[in-house]
């Protein structure tokens, strides 16, 4: 039986993120530099874009590069942002036929200019798509954000903006970077690394975690779908218990 086929379109999570991993190792197995590993990763991101639109997920988000990733050598991360200028130019026609919105999280000022400026030109040129959101997770650290939302949120309060007792799940979610995308219903990690590396730290706290040893740059869509399918065969109970579940399903 096609694995799609095996799928249930009504059991779809709503919002995936990736974490990209194994691009060095992947390179240094076939006794490569690093960067190629980079490079041969754009086929799987290309890979899962389609894969996910194909399933008619709402919101995937990729993370694309960290606030730690600025300590690796000076060539990788220039290879990683050119990646990024060159893969953006290529993939707008790509965006525009399967109506995808791009968008960013991370700290955007920090990233070099030319990166920047071809992020915000793709960025305007989708923004009317009302597809699948694919957001990229750019100089992006969980902590940071979590900072940035507290130091946001301290203002308020200081400007009698906002009173110490209103603050709750819903005003913390509205001063993340992703205050616009459902919660993350699924997280893919790949390369066989069991961590999260500061990746959506408040935004998974209920999210099903799944990794696979399959290095990012061998990713393809059927291991996409496969990750899917492990999702299905979960049940989620939020705190719940499986008698809840049930119950609440008659």
């Amino acid at each position: 039986m096609d694995i799609v086929s095996q799928i249930d379109k009504d059991f779809i999570p709503k919002h995936v993120a990736v974490i990209m991993d194994g691009n060095g190792r992947w390179a240094k197995n076939q006794g490569f530099k690093r960067v190629l590993g980079h490079q041969k990763g754009v086929e799987s991101v290309r890979q899962t874009v389609e894969a996910a639109v194909e399933l008619g997920i709402e919101a995937l988000t990729l993370y694309a590069f960290s606030t730690e990733n600025w300590k690796r050598p000076k060539i990788e991360v220039d290879t990683l942002m050119s990646i990024l200028v060159n893969s953006l130019k290529k993939e707008i026609d790509t965006f525009q036929k399967n109506n995808i919105k791009l968008q960013a999280i991370g700290n955007l000022k920090k990233l070099p200019s030319i990166a920047r400026n071809q992020l915000r030109d793709v960025m305007k040129m989708t923004e009317k798509n009302d597809g699948m959101i694919l957001t990229l997770a750019l100089n992006y650290g969980a902590k940071e954000e979590l900072i940035r939302a507290t130091k946001s949120i301290s203002k308020k309060i200081v400007n009698n903006e906002l009173e110490i007792e209103e603050i709750d799940e819903k005003i913390i979610n509205s001063h993340l970077y992703t205050f616009t995308l459902p919660v993350v219903d699924f997280l893919i990690r790949t390369s066989g690394e069991m961590r999260i590396s500061n990746f959506l730290l408040w935004q998974i706290a209920y999210a099903e975690l799944y990794f696979t040893d399959i290095l990012w740059p061998d990713f393809r869509k059927k291991d996409f779908y496969e990750a899917i399918l492990n999702y299905q065969r979960r049940e989620r109970r939020f705190g719940k218990t499986s008698e809840q579940i049930e119950n609440s399903n008659k």
